[in-house]
């Protein structure tokens, strides 16, 4: 009987930590979508962008973000297309990481061949180099 309760105990364990998780990003989403983080001053800025004038990969990911939560997909695709082709898989994973926290089994995964690692390596390198690049204000960020 002792075996059970400890199982059941560190289960209840798991829910916590994932629940106490999803509140603290539901948490960070009400504040990201009440202020605008291109207007409100205690967003951080990017590191990267502060101490090379460059865009990194992630730059414009807060305010896309932002725009996400206010439905405005287009102005968030504007502000980092990657972001937003990489952000269901991002979501997909973190879904089915909670649910084999909690439950042991996990949604199927998929992308995990290293070919598609590199690949996306690439494609991340590729997009930081040409987000730098001057075309016609294409990558740039407003």
């Amino acid at each position: 009987m002792r075996g059970l309760l400890e199982i059941e105990t560190g289960r209840w364990q798991r829910v916590l930590i994932v629940g106490g998780a999803a509140l603290l990003v539901a948490a960070g989403a009400g504040v990201l979508r009440a202020f605008n983080p291109a207007s409100a001053g205690f967003f951080p800025p990017c590191p990267f962008r502060a101490m090379t004038g460059y865009l990194c990969p992630g730059c414009g990911t807060t305010r896309a973000l932002h725009e996400i939560l206010h439905g405005n997909f287009s102005a968030a695709f504007r502000l980092n297309p990657l972001m937003m082709l990489l952000l269901p898989y991002v979501g997909y994973m973190g879904a089915s990481s909670a649910m084999e926290t909690v439950f042991g089994r996990a949604l199927p995964r998929f992308f995990l061949r290293p070919a598609y690692i590199w690949t996306l390596l690439v494609v991340i390198l590729a997009y930081w180099v040409l987000r730098n690049i001057p075309l016609a204000g294409v990558w740039a960020i407003p």
